[in-house]
């Protein structure tokens, strides 16, 4: 990759994220804060409808809807399915205006800080990872690969350049002046160093990012019905990005019995408790936390 020459920002891809939805109707008012000599910035409302209404989705969650199987199949019609055909068509499909990057904007219940969500491993999201990390010790990177580009459903498997931010702790359908500033600074530093990198300015350097590796998912307590009789055990609420060692408590059921993590080796779960994922039958994700080279 020579050149990035277009860039698109998107928000509200769940429409009770407001943190992204919001900075993305501000960059639309006040252009000139996204602005960059080198290449052309967009911005996209990913799910109008949804925004409008205050909820996660219509129909179906939009950042699901990427699959190239699903993007490709005539048959599938609800909202957010024609929605993520649309926002392809908008992003990717007409050559002359094909983004070379896609940062989607997302927020989160869980304690996730300012998390960085890689879909692949291509040099220069991890560059770019570890250069923000590094700026901002606030910064986590988490990254989730995929075996394909045909296996991932997200927004960003449209393009190879390009994440997803995480912000949170945020309740739903709700705004927090400093997640929204440290967001906005995100972009801001995002934007900075691709003008750097069409420049030529950033020089290749040995640098170590700490990553967490998707490693699985884990329910919640549930009887056979699939009703919940347990919850995030207190010890471990809010520790996101915290070892979790065998034997540490995990989940307290209904009759105050603690059920402890069981695994043969410590792991780093991740968005504990987020309120979007109970339908999904996620209470966490457990990540390896590793230092690589680049």
């Amino acid at each position: 990759m020579n050149q990035i020459n277009r860039v698109a920002i998107v928000g509200g891809t769940h429409g009770n994220e407001f943190t992204g939805a919001y900075l993305i109707q501000k960059f639309a008012q006040f252009s000139d804060l996204i602005t960059r000599p080198s290449f052309e910035t967009v911005t996209l409302l990913a799910n109008p409808n949804a925004f409008a209404a205050g909820r996660r989705y219509v129909e179906k969650d939009l950042n699901r809807c990427f699959l190239k199987q699903d993007l490709q199949d005539p048959t599938l019609s609800s909202y957010e399915e024609l929605q993520a055909k649309s926002i392809q068509d908008i992003l990717v499909s007409n050559r002359d205006k094909q983004v070379d990057f896609i940062l989607d904007l997302h927020s989160s219940t869980a304690n996730m800080g300012l998390t960085i969500i890689l879909v692949n491993s291509h040099p220069l999201n991890l560059k770019l990872a570890a250069y923000l990390s590094h700026v901002s010790p606030l910064i986590r990177v988490y990254r989730c690969s995929f075996k394909s580009i045909e296996e991932n459903p997200f927004v960003n498997s449209l393009c190879e350049l390009g994440f997803a931010i995480e912000v949170g702790p945020i309740a739903q359908g709700v705004l927090k002046a400093t997640l929204f500033q440290q967001t906005e600074e995100f972009v801001h530093a995002v934007l900075d160093y691709l003008e750097q990198f069409n420049q030529g300015e950033i020089l290749s350097t040995n640098e170590t990012l700490i990553l967490y590796d998707h490693l699985s998912v884990v329910d919640y307590p549930k009887k056979q019905d699939g009703t919940i009789f347990g919850m995030i055990h207190p010890e471990l609420q809010d520790k996101d990005y915290q070892a979790l060692n065998p034997g540490d408590p995990m989940f307290l059921t209904f009759d105050d019995k603690t059920i402890v993590y069981q695994g043969a080796s410590t792991v780093w779960p991740i968005f504990i408790n987020e309120a979007a994922y109970y339908e999904k039958g996620i209470a966490m994700c457990l990540t390896h936390k590793q230092a690589i080279n680049i």
